[in-house]
């Protein structure tokens, strides 16, 4: 693994490399967006792959993808926060690139527990860096629901993905559930501005007629240039 910013270059393990800012680590990263224990890349056989702990709000990115755990090749740029490596000498196999190691079987999920689920790891879904997963008030203004009930599915969603407790819970389980797939990225959601008029002054719903209202009058819409007649008799006269 060569380490862009220095060039140094770093053998991996035989078994599991620890990646991280710790002393502990077998790969340190001098750079305050990675966490002690940021990561570990685990060669098994001619397969190597990267698992992000979960313990930093930086995450993992592979390509400039945020992942949980993702199989490498050769050439694949991994992002520990901000510090940037480069993996060479993988043997080349027939591996899809873009598949992430999996559990076998995904809890089964209510249509709501996916919503939040969904709302939970959008931000680590988008285009722009990772810096953590929405928080119980943002889910809770995304699905128009009660925070104390996001966080009474959250504490559903720790129990059925066996999440233990402790800190970044969230992103904890936000990785997971990236990692089995369970989510995909969404287009971004965007929320209509209030109070702006329509730009051509057309009434909504309206075909073809203008707003002419005038403080006093019934409201009604008529055609530009064209009298507004309110009684049978006008319209006999005309």
């Amino acid at each position: 693994m060569r380490i862009e910013d220095s060039g140094l270059v770093m053998p991996l393990r035989p078994d599991v490399t620890t990646v991280g800012r710790g002393r502990g680590v077998d790969i340190r990263l001098d750079d305050p967006s990675v966490s002690r224990l940021h990561a570990e890349i685990v060669r098994r056989g001619p397969y190597v792959y990267v698992v992000d702990m979960g313990l930093s709000r930086n995450g993992t990115r592979v390509n400039g993808r945020p992942i949980a755990r993702r199989v490498l090749e050769d050439g694949d740029v991994v992002s520990f926060g901000t510090a940037r490596c480069r993996l060479g000498g993988i043997p080349r196999e027939e591996v899809d690139p873009d598949v992430e190691l999996r559990r076998a079987v995904a809890p089964e999920l209510t249509r709501r527990e996916v919503d939040v689920l969904t709302s939970l790891c959008r931000p680590a879904l988008s285009d722009e860096a990772f810096v953590a997963p929405a928080t119980a008030r943002d889910i809770a203004g995304e699905l128009v629901v009660t925070e104390a009930a996001v966080k009474q599915h959250l504490l559903r969603l720790y129990q059925k993905f066996r999440i233990p407790e402790g800190a970044n819970r969230r992103t904890r389980l936000a990785n997971e559930v990236i990692a089995m797939g369970l989510v995909r990225p969404l287009p971004p959601v965007h929320v209509p501005q209030q109070g702006r008029p329509p730009m051509d002054g057309r009434v909504p719903g309206v075909r073809g007629t203008t707003e002419t209202r005038r403080p006093g009058t019934t409201g009604h819409t008529h055609a530009p240039g064209r009298p507004a007649h309110s009684t049978a008799a006008g319209r006999r006269a005309s």
